[in-house]
């Protein structure tokens, strides 16, 4: 008897506990919240596969311009590979997009363009389709599906595992990769180590990264001899390159803005006088050697005024980043009159690119 009075003493204060625990535990609406693990993150606690930094890697090259010889007319090229990335806390690539910007400016036998300069230029993802690689692609592939794989088998991996790529020829000779990317990949995976390199933190709960791009050839000129006054022929690419964070709210979570100005040079036979072979520099590359500094009114440089501008973007939406107030593309918003006086309506919107292209 006493053994049965312990046992049903034992089951009644279970019980109780049972009945305690469903009244006491459950959410206002009677529902029974979400075990709490010890894996769960505390606040403001990075977790892998965020993004805790993100990067732009990028290099420009004028190689590819051209002398005008015989039937071959002056070419200016100039080729801009960019790679976006978003890296989490322990350095693996966690959000990658990879792009060229490849820009022709034509002149004719007299030296005067021939190409459209007030025409924006198109990178080759955006040329898509149209850009005509799948044609004599020994896989049937496109440049930006292709683009798109490379990036793929990125994700996951540090700098040093995609480094360690098997590489022939400039191709990969990866196992995973070979039926889906064909193009050469080494100019890519530099950029990519290049986008590590310079990667910047961003505020906590990134989960979407984009790229945004303006390409403009409109400061480009053709040969002219007026009033004893002797212009020589320029192509001149201007290719803004933005890379921006959200979070799941759509806030901006870190911005990357950078400026690759590039001139190829003519004389007035038509010969290239820049050396081709030069390592072209971003404005943020050339830092002080840019030169706004001594013509600034704030005395800021040029990486100073954008690195101003992209700090003040972190916390706000797209839309109230394009209801900043501008007068002739200026801001005249109090936080950053005093940092940027430089002319950004093209860098809002490659802004609102980036977050259309967001992934």
């Amino acid at each position: 008897m006493k053994k049965f009075l312990a046992m049903l003493l034992v089951l009644s204060l279970s019980g109780a506990a049972l009945i305690g625990c469903s009244t006491t535990d459950k959410t206002p609406d009677g529902n029974t919240p979400p075990a709490v693990t010890e894996e769960t993150p505390k606040d403001g606690e990075e977790v892998a596969g965020e993004i805790a930094k993100i990067g732009l890697g990028q290099t420009t090259t004028i190689a590819k311009s051209k002398d005008l010889e015989g039937e071959t007319t002056p070419v200016g090229q100039v080729d801009t590979v960019i790679v976006a990335a978003g890296f989490d806390k322990d350095g693996k690539v966690v959000k990658v997009t990879i792009d060229t910007a490849q820009t022709k400016i034509n002149f004719d036998k007299e030296l005067q363009l021939t190409t459209d300069v007030t025409e924006k230029g198109k990178t080759k993802v955006e040329l898509g389709e149209a850009y005509g690689m799948k044609k004599a692609s020994q896989i049937g592939k496109e440049w930006f599906e292709q683009a798109a794989a490379l990036g793929e088998w990125m994700v996951g991996k540090t700098v040093a595992e995609i480094k360690a790529m098997e590489i022939k020829d400039g191709k990969t000779a990866d196992a995973e990769l070979t039926s889906s990317v064909t193009i050469s990949v080494e100019g890519y995976i530099t950029a990519l180590e290049e986008a590590y390199n310079n990667a910047v933190e961003v505020k906590a709960g990134a989960v979407e990264l984009g790229l945004g791009t303006d390409i403009s050839a409109a400061k480009s000129k053709g040969y002219a001899n007026a009033d004893g006054k002797e212009t020589l022929p320029l192509a001149q690419v201007d290719t803004i390159m933005t890379v921006v964070a959200f979070d799941k709210d759509g806030k901006v979570a870190g911005t990357i803005i950078d400026n690759a100005q590039t001139k190829v040079n003519f004389d007035k036979e038509g010969k290239v006088t820049s050396d081709k072979a030069a390592e072209v520099k971003t404005k943020v590359e050339l830092g002080d050697e840019y030169g706004m500094k001594k013509a600034s009114q704030i005395g800021k440089e040029w990486f100073e005024q954008a690195a101003a501008l992209s700090e003040w973007t972190v916390g706000k939406t797209v839309e109230e980043i394009k209801a900043m107030e501008l007068k002739d593309g200026k801001a005249t918003d109090a936080e950053l009159t005093s940092s940027v006086t430089i002319t950004i309506t093209d860098y809002i919107e490659t802004i609102v690119e980036a977050k259309e292209n967001a992934k």
